[in-house]
């Protein structure tokens, strides 16, 4: 890096620490609702232009992002203040994404420890999805969310489409929160059925979570027919059994051709089988929770394409599918 590069580096990053010093400091600055509500009068009909200014300007610099959506619902009401909120989000996300980019991605890259580079890895590898995951499962605040997102490799065009489309629900819910009271503070007619609107998709939204975490599962999973298809067609697929070695030949058996390499062995076997990093690798114990802790211990070392199998040797035997015991082979069930 070059003096005026590194010179325009700390120049942006001292004054984007101290504006968020500020705002911390005067709370009740231009990002209040009332003072933006004042100054917004003064634009007249180019107001929501100067609100997607804003809320992007507050999203740089860690105002809370429900306050201006909330806001976006009294001002422009629950239609157009949803596209202004999701609009403003989006652009300050990516800004945001940018700034830490140019900021420090390259130096992060330089001195992350393994573990974390492995971790930043798996980031990257799921791309979009990861970013749609965080977004409709809220669990890191929103602003420090965007710039972290910018010290990996994601492709910019997926974060901002992911985003997009995934802060989507939460606007949505928030603007009509935002709208109700409004209604309800006029107490107009409609105050009470836009209330139970509101709770009604806030409700949807904390329910989001538990489905997304659910489908997020069943992608890490694969269940005994598909698993069977592989093994009998051409792709190359490598299955790993790590219950101990009296289970591997007892009465479950094993699936022909798994590799068994005990749970409590497993850390020390994996510089033997980084040759796999990017070979599908399917996961068996006898359900399948063994499975499940080294499956996340190979994702976490830099294993791309890790699943497991849904209910393990017993659904294998369950169905009657082939499987061996020492070297004899047999079809459990029959």
């Amino acid at each position: 890096m070059n003096r005026h590069g590194l010179v325009g580096r700390l120049l942006l990053a001292t004054a984007l620490l101290a504006a968020i010093v500020y705002l911390a400091l005067h709370p009740g600055f231009v990002f209040a609702p009332s003072a933006l509500e004042r100054g917004l009068e003064r634009f007249g009909r180019f107001a929501p232009v100067m609100f997607v200014f804003v809320y992007v300007l507050a999203t740089i610099l860690f105002v809370p992002g429900s306050v201006l959506t909330l806001a976006g619902g009294v001002l422009f009401g629950p239609l157009w203040g949803t596209l202004w909120n999701l609009t403003g989000a989006t652009l300050g996300a990516t800004l945001a994404f940018l700034v830490a980019r140019y900021l420090a991605s390259d130096w992060v890259s330089r001195r992350t420890s393994r573990r974390l580079a492995s971790l930043v890895r798996g980031v990257e590898d799921e791309g979009w999805r990861f970013v749609a995951f965080v977004r409709l499962v809220p669990l890191f605040p929103f602003n420090l969310v965007n710039y972290a997102f910018g010290l990996t490799r994601i492709r910019l065009a997926e974060y901002v489409l992911a985003s997009f489309v995934c802060m989507a629900p939460g606007a949505i819910a928030y603007t009509y929160l935002g709208y109700a009271g409004r209604e309800a503070a006029a107490e107009n007619a409609g105050a009470i059925r836009s209330g139970f609107i509101a709770l009604g998709l806030l409700a949807a939204i904390a329910f989001l979570p538990r489905m997304v975490r659910r489908l997020r599962k069943q992608r890490e999973f694969i269940d005994t027919a598909e698993l069977r298809r592989r093994l009998e067609g051409t792709h190359q697929t490598v299955v790993i059994d790590v219950r101990g070695g009296n289970e591997f030949v007892g009465p479950l058996g094993h699936i022909p051709g798994a590799r068994n390499i005990v749970l409590s062995e497993l850390p020390a076997k994996l510089q033997a089988l980084s040759t796999l990093r990017e070979t599908p690798l399917v996961i068996v114990c006898k359900a399948d929770k063994r499975s499940e802790k080294a499956a996340q211990l190979l994702r976490d070392a830099g294993f791309q394409q890790v699943l497991v199998l849904s209910g393990g040797m017993e659904q294998w035997n369950k169905e009657g599918l082939p499987i061996e015991r020492s070297q004899l082979t047999v079809s459990a069930g029959r």
